[in-house]
């Protein structure tokens, strides 16, 4: 790992407009192309703040410049991006050995994004054994949804040791992999 990197908890605005920075660079709406994996969904400041405070989210840094990032989500931030408000549902019918998924404590792995000139070092390894280091002592697992259409994100997180639980379809229609990696 280059010297300069740091992967750490997000801590301050500048790092949270960070964050905002390298999502619009790699939303879907901003590509030409998804085949080197797309976020799809535009965070407010505001929501982030929310979030980080409730858990933190983790960072990549190469200097003072956000080149990776794992957002965390608890469900007391459902309402604030309502976009995924149909994943929360789907947590309140679907089974995880034997019981609703939101009947456990888990923290939502609410985006991931690397820098297209960072990826393929292992940052996003080392930036989930950091995420996992921060909240496994609070959730018994992290999961996630993450459109199948995104081959390259749905392949990372398979290495991760994300399994996928359920599938679903929402209203655009676009159609989701619920992922979820187990800590106990």
């Amino acid at each position: 790992m280059n010297k300069a990197l740091a992967i750490k908890t997000s801590d301050t605005e500048e790092e949270l407009k960070g964050i905002l920075e390298l999502q619009k660079a790699n939303h879907a709406a901003s590509l030409s192309s998804i085949a080197d994996g797309f976020v799809t969904v535009k965070h407010r400041l505001v929501d982030l703040k929310k979030m980080n405070e409730i858990a933190p989210h983790i960072i990549v840094k190469d200097g003072s410049k956000v080149v990776a990032y794992i957002l965390a989500m608890t469900p007391e931030s459902k309402e604030d991006i309502p976009v995924l408000k149909p994943m929360f549902e789907q947590f309140n019918q679907i089974l995880y050995n034997g019981h609703k998924v939101s009947d456990y404590e888990y923290v939502v792995i609410g985006q991931v994004c690397v820098d297209i000139d960072y990826r393929g070092k292992g940052l996003l390894d080392m930036a989930y054994a950091f995420y996992r280091k921060t909240h496994e002592i609070n959730f018994q697992f992290a999961i996630t949804e993450i459109a199948t259409r995104n081959q390259r994100s749905l392949r990372a997180h398979q290495r991760i040791g994300f399994k996928e639980i359920h599938q679903f379809t929402d209203e655009l229609p676009e159609n989701w992999s619920i992922v979820l990696w187990d800590w106990s």
